[in-house]
């Protein structure tokens, strides 16, 4: 191991240590909040045909184009939860406290995600089982890693995702123009915002305690950010179809991903940061900049293909 690298982990545990009185705070606060609720209760399972007897074939989805493609990346993007509570434990370690609980408590609500998706695909034929099936086998045995599992960059990068995951299954709901679908995925997002929180808030804890590598940290991972989902066979070409329709594009990643949790974070108004963080700062807001020239391109592009397109979901603000 090298001396940075050695000096890195010593410091990320002497930072958990700091942070765990602050991480039992938020687990009680999340536990207070977060509602008990059951995939089975979400599912028409009075929809349900024997697929021995009636097999699946292309006519029986309801659900078409950009919302099947929606729904089954976001699908494959939670089946790899064992690779996610992997990395997850190896960023907070091993052990007792609040660290290991809230790896359990996260872990065992991120589950429901993938078991309410696929029964609602399944039961409502919206998508072929086989090739469900086929896809989380792939997810599953491709993984998905990371090069780092600094604790900082670790934290930065599932505060952003998780909200970008949040947004991205309420779109789709909203998009699919399926009543069953649009609660479904309701509810994941309400998950999926109460662990964006906790992430977001015990990392505004770690901003206090070291703020340079912080700052170092959350810049890191917005530059680099891609969903868990990119390993997906055709990620690209499902991303884009997914962004043409207004579900995520780079105009909400910016203002709905991004923005809210820098702000939160006060990046931009954070005093006595060491050189690095200041530069790394002005790399962010250079970023940022660059985010929204290339928003209002692809904003100006969608107009002049579709218009006043029907296909393409309509966001209010929130």
């Amino acid at each position: 191991m090298s001396d940075m690298l050695e000096r890195n982990v010593h410091e990320d545990v002497a930072l958990l240590n700091e942070l765990e009185p602050e991480a039992g705070r938020l687990y009680d606060r999340h536990d207070k909040v977060a509602q008990e609720w059951f995939p089975h209760d979400f599912i028409p399972y009075r929809l349900g045909r024997d697929f021995d007897k009636e097999p699946w074939t292309p006519d029986q989805p309801r659900l078409t184009g950009v919302a099947q493609t929606s729904f089954e990346v976001n699908l494959l993007t939670e089946d790899n939860l064992p690779s996610y509570h992997r990395l997850i434990h190896g960023m907070f370690g091993a052990g007792d406290g609040a660290w290991i609980n809230w790896i359990g408590r996260w872990t065992a609500e991120e589950g429901r995600h993938a078991i309410v998706l696929r029964d609602y695909l399944t039961v409502t034929r919206n998508l072929d089982p086989v090739a469900l099936e086929r896809g989380r086998m792939t997810q599953l045995m491709q993984g998905y890693d990371r090069d780092t599992i600094d604790t900082l960059r670790g934290l930065a990068y599932v505060a952003f995702q998780e909200l970008a995951t949040r947004i991205s299954h309420k779109n789709t709901g909203r998009y699919s123009q399926d009543p069953v679908a649009d609660r479904i995925m309701a509810r994941i997002a309400a998950d999926e915002n109460l662990h964006m929180v906790f992430y977001r808030d015990i990392l505004g804890a770690a901003l206090k305690i070291q703020p340079s590598r912080a700052v170092q940290a959350i810049v890191a991972e917005v530059l680099a950010f891609e969903m868990p989902g990119a390993g997906i066979p055709g990620f690209l070409r499902k991303a884009a179809a997914i962004a043409k329709a207004g579900i995520y594009d780079i105009r909400i990643h910016r203002d709905e991903v991004l923005m809210p949790i820098i702000k939160h974070w006060r990046i931009f108004e954070l005093t006595g940061l060491d050189a690095a963080a200041e530069e790394a700062r002005q790399r962010l807001a250079d970023h940022l900049d660059k985010l929204e020239v290339s928003a209002k391109r692809f904003e100006q592009k969608m107009a002049a293909a579709n218009g006043a397109n029907p296909d393409r979901l309509v966001r209010s603000a929130g």
